[in-house]
């Protein structure tokens, strides 16, 4: 996971259609990112993850809302480099762990942090991130575990509004989410746009360094 410690943004792309995979990317990488997410929640996601692969091999792809260890497989199958999960599978941990991928469980407590630590997830999901606090919250949960060097990936409710602010905290390994690239800009095309935006993060992943 050292690419995602470095570029410390993690978009989630919610690709409805195997057409727009591609596109997408592009407009990604004209934006200076290199790495994404894409989860497991459309028909086309592992077909998805297959055609970045194949035509982006410079890309570094993930596989979300792994939810088992079958479709862990498939998501390794597919050419998924590392898999990320909603909340915390013990079964699925313990599978990412035999079969040699990188795996980031989601937390949202920290009995769960603690936990995944046990399990050696050092990079954890908080999830979602909005509604248990925000930051205050990422600070709040951190703190216990900061002598561990656990660092977690806040998701849902992440936006340029916030990214800042979380980005400027120790905790953050990155920060995740779809507003790079919504359902609307794809709908759209705007591929402009969001190359835009994307190099507004990126910046600001570059400029903004952890004050605590």
């Amino acid at each position: 996971m050292k690419v995602l410690l470095q570029r410390r943004v993690l978009y989630i792309a919610i690709i409805n259609r195997i057409e727009d995979t591609l596109p997408v990317c592009e407009a990604l990488l004209a934006g200076g990112l290199d790495i994404l997410e894409v989860p497991l929640r459309t028909s086309c996601a592992l077909a998805s993850i297959t055609a970045i692969r194949r035509t982006f091999p410079q890309m570094h792809v993930g596989a979300g809302t792994v939810l088992s260890t079958d479709q862990l497989k498939q998501a390794i199958d597919a050419g998924a480099t590392f898999a990320v999960a909603p909340g915390l599978n013990e079964k699925v941990v313990n599978a990412a762990r035999d079969l040699n991928i990188p795996f980031v469980p989601g937390v949202m407590t920290p009995t769960e942090a603690d936990r995944a630590i046990e399990f050696g997830c050092f990079i954890q999901k908080l999830f979602p991130a909005s509604i248990l606090g925000g930051p205050a919250m990422l600070k709040a949960l951190a703190s216990p575990f900061a002598h561990t060097g656990v660092k977690f990936i806040p998701m849902g409710g992440v936006s340029q509004a916030n990214a800042a602010e979380y980005l400027s905290m120790s905790a953050t390994a990155a920060i995740g989410g779809t507003w790079l690239a919504d359902r609307k800009l794809i709908a759209e095309k705007n591929w402009a746009r969001i190359t835009e935006l994307t190099k507004e993060v990126m910046t600001l992943a570059a400029t903004v360094k952890p004050q605590d």
